[in-house]
């Protein structure tokens, strides 16, 4: 039956339980601060009185560092008694004293006790149980001399160990004695089989004896302490009996999977039991029979099956997680056949164990993937190299295989991610590991980048299986499965609210969060690209041996690339066609190779690809801009190729420029494009006169300066506000600047005069126009070639003129300028104020 309430009800009911809770709340703020003025009132201030006098310590405390004191100081001598003044006594008088000392230590505790001295009979107990000690070696001394020592040790610590149990279960306010026990309980049974004369396998079922009887402990007794110690011992014995075990599996493994399957059995009981150690306890029990197990099958087997068996042994333990899930039917219904603990604990060591084994199957895979990229032969040579890790067992690629299939049947995300990992693993491994020839491993390289790249371009059926997001659950249907199903799991995400609150009925449960099936198929195009991707690069790399191989493979990539591109989405699509173009980069350089071209001509035909990706990428405007980006990326090395011949390098360079001259024409393209087409032209002017062995400055630097000054014009035209010196101020450094170095070590007249003349007419232009940097650029460069003219006549005139007339005509000069300094001030700042307010 539903039970669910239409919304419109079930918001009524929300909004009255919360009205209801807001006046319950504001109810227990005004009681709380009724108690707090009540317990906290301020007292009435006393009358002034004698202060008594500060004691140093309370009595009890006094008391009892008194009584602790003395504990020690009486354990110290008992010790130096027994070591010392032992042998001056009778047999009588050594038994009297050891009883009488030994009872009053462990009697005064019952009256400490019962005057609440519990610190101080700690102290006494733990005297007492110190003297037992002493006791036990004394009457090994006296009664017992010849008695084995490791034997005594064990009958003396066990028979310690149950004086201190009842003892301590007597006395139940002392902390001391139960723990004492427990520690003494270690010792009895490796003790007693090392005196025995038992090897290391019976020392470690001792040791685990001990260490199951710990877990008892842990399981059946309340004390913190005793359960803390028994803790420790059990891991410090059980770990030693599981070392044991491990390392009688690999020598002798009929001997050590019982002792294995035996340790295992404990843990999983304890981990059972325990909640808090479940996880932690089921590993270690899985650990172990996946140890003994493999122990055992390995005997049976040859060398190269050891790591496969122990996979199959792990993977068999972590499918406890799938069987456990399963309900107990009828009367057992709700609850599941192992707690969830104990699953998790038992899957993450049986996946440790199989991931383990895909570690160790790990290095074919690098072999495959980078051994053809670490060459040792010549290209196109038709040798090839030796296959890497020839002698690693084949069967590694039986671990990938299985790995990949277990986690294929997982419709979890992360588990089919890693299927497709293990899966293209597999496939790079198979030629090492089957020691496939090379048409093989090349086919097989290039079967593995074409199934990566569909699945990359269509991830569907790479998500096929996996759990799909569920949405949650309405308040009806969700207070409806709260009341259906009381019996719920405390863990289960899905169970009810406690009883007793007002939502009990109707509080909805948090769904799990889960990836939905866009974001799965996205990750899982991701990686199975990133794979094709790398086994696209190893083909490439082993197809070099064989010069047809090299076309092939390079052909093929090249349209399953192109295919990709057309195909995918995102940054895929962006991806395989920038592989795309460098592809068909490489093919156009295997075929100029292989035709013997040189490489002046190889350069012409790489910057056929810029111009295919510039015609490509008017057409492809979701990757266009890579395209072109990559292509002109491509003609950078066929500059560098078409260097060593001046003319070919300016014939590239201006194809270079025409090609980025037809892009400039899109107008999405037009302001980079312009200016690269401008720049790779004015190179290709350059390299070309400096072929002819031009030295003529004015050659090299008018054709920029012509260009600039009309682009200047042309930007002022559209924005009269623009600055002269960004319109035409880089157009006229260009060449007045170069031109006047060139004037100033140039014995002729005609490079000054000409100069001369255009800075001129560049000056009076800026004062024309009023237009700064004509001015301030023609001036400056006028009055330089000036000085650089009239400087020789000027050294003539002043060597003929008297001595003392250039020093008068100074003084003369600085009188006027001093009489009219005022003046020229003024007309120094009108200058300064004119031209800065020009453009």
């Amino acid at each position: 039956m539903d039970n669910s309430l239409p919304p419109a009800d079930e918001l009524v009911l929300v909004d009255r339980e919360l009205a209801r809770l807001d006046a319950r709340r504001s109810q227990l703020l005004t009681r709380r601060a009724w108690l707090v003025r009540a317990l906290y009132a301020p007292a009435a201030p006393a009358a002034p009185g004698p202060r008594p006098p500060v004691a140093d310590s309370t009595p009890r405390s006094a008391q009892n560092v008194l009584l602790t004191l003395g504990g020690t100081l009486l354990t110290i001598a008992a010790i130096a008694f027994t070591l010392v003044s032992w042998g001056s006594m009778g047999i009588g008088g050594r038994a009297a004293v050891l009883f009488l000392v030994t009872s009053a230590a462990l009697a005064a505790p019952v009256a400490l006790l019962r005057r609440g001295l519990v610190s101080t009979a700690e102290s006494v107990a733990a005297l007492g149980l110190v003297l037992m000690v002493l006791d036990a070696y004394a009457l090994h001394r006296v009664a017992l001399p010849g008695a084995d020592g490791l034997g005594y040790t064990a009958v003396a610590s066990a028979v310690l160990a149950g004086g201190w149990t009842a003892y301590g279960s007597a006395l139940s306010r002392l902390r001391i004695p139960l723990p004492a026990a427990v520690v003494a309980g270690q010792l009895p049974l490796p003790l007693g089989v090392l005196a025995a004369g038992g090897g290391p396998t019976a020392f470690a079922w001792a040791a685990l004896a001990t260490a199951a009887a710990d877990g008892a402990v842990i399981l059946w007794t309340r004390p913190a302490p005793v359960r803390i110690t028994a803790a420790v011992g059990a891991a410090a014995l059980g770990g030693w009996a599981l070392l044991t075990g491990g390392w009688l599996s690999l020598v002798s493994p009929w001997s050590g999977a019982p002792l294995l399957l035996a340790a295992a059995a404990i843990a999983l009981y304890t981990a059972w039991r325990t909640p808090a150690a479940a996880v932690a306890g089921a590993v270690v029990a899985g650990l172990a029979a996946v140890t003994a197990a493999g122990g055992l099958l390995r005997s049976a087997v040859s060398s190269d099956w050891t790591v496969p068996v122990y996979v199959l042994c792990g993977l068999a333990v972590a499918s406890v997680w799938l069987t456990g899930r399963r309900e107990v039917p009828s009367e057992a219904r709700g609850r599941r056949a192992l707690p969830d603990g104990v699953r998790l604990g038992l899957a993450c060591a049986g996946a440790g164990a199989a991931a383990l084994g895909v570690v160790w199957a790990l290095p074919p895979v690098a072999a495959g993937l980078l051994g053809p990229v670490a060459r040792t032969t010549g290209v196109w040579s038709g040798e090839h190299a030796g296959q890497p890790l020839a002698s690693f067992p084949g069967t590694a690629a039986l671990v990938l295989a299985v790995a990949a299939a277990v986690l294929a049947t997982v419709p979890r995300l992360w588990a089919r991610c890693g299927a497709l990992a293990l899966a293209w693993a597999l496939l790079t491994a198979l030629p090492v590991a089957l020691g496939l020839p090379y048409a093989a491993t090349l086919a097989l390289q290039l079967v593995t980048t074409a199934a990566a790249l569909a699945g990359a371009v269509r991830p569907g059926p790479l998500t096929r299986g996996l759990r799909r997001p569920e949405a949650a659950p309405d308040a009806g249907a969700a207070g409806a499965a709260g009341a259906g199903r009381p019996e719920a799991a405390p863990d289960d995400p899905a169970a009810p609210a406690a009883p007793g609150t007002p939502w009990a009925a109707w509080a909805p449960s948090r769904p799990r969060p889960r990836a939905s099936g866009a974001e799965a198929g996205t990750t899982l195009g991701r990686i199975a690209y990133a794979l094709g991707l790398g086994s696209a690069v190893s083909a490439v790399a082993l197809s070099l041996d064989v010069r047809g191989a090299t076309f092939a493979t390079l052909g093929v990539l090249l349209v399953l690339l192109g295919g990709a591109a057309a195909f995918g989405t995102g940054a895929r699509r962006v991806v395989a066609a920038c592989a795309a173009v460098l592809t068909a980069t490489g093919l156009v350089a295997a075929s100029s190779a292989a035709g013997g071209f040189e490489d002046h001509w190889t350069a012409l035909a790489l910057l056929g690809v810029t111009a295919a990706t510039a015609a490509v990428g008017a057409k492809a405007r979701p990757v266009a801009l890579p395209v072109e980006t990559t292509g002109a990326v491509v003609a950078l090395p066929a500059f560098a190729l078409a260097a060593p011949r001046p003319a070919f390098l300016a014939l590239t360079l201006a194809l270079g420029g025409v090609v980025a001259a037809a892009t400039a024409v899109r107008p999405e393209r037009r302001r980079f494009a312009s200016w690269t087409a401008a720049v790779l032209f004015l190179l290709a002017a350059w390299v070309r006169l400096a072929a002819w062995e031009v030295t003529t400055p004015e050659a090299y630097t008018l054709p920029v300066t012509v260009p600039a000054l009309v682009v200047g014009f042309l930007r002022r035209r559209r924005d009269p506000e623009a600055s002269s010196w960004t319109a035409y101020g880089p157009g006229l450094a260009a060449t007045l600047l170069p031109s006047l170095v060139a004037a100033w070590t140039d014995p002729e007249w005609p490079r000054p005069l000409a100069l001369g003349l255009a800075a001129l007419a560049v000056t009076l232009l800026g004062a024309r126009f009023r237009l700064q940097a004509l001015l301030v650029l023609g001036g400056s460069v006028l009055a330089l070639v000036g000085l650089h003219e009239l400087a020789p006549y000027v050294v003539q005139a002043v060597g003929a003129l008297p001595r003392w007339l250039p020093p008068a005509l100074a003084g003369l000069l600085l009188l006027a300028v001093g009489a009219t300094y005022e003046q020229r001030l003024r007309d120094a700042r009108r200058l300064r104020d004119r031209v800065a307010r020009m453009r």
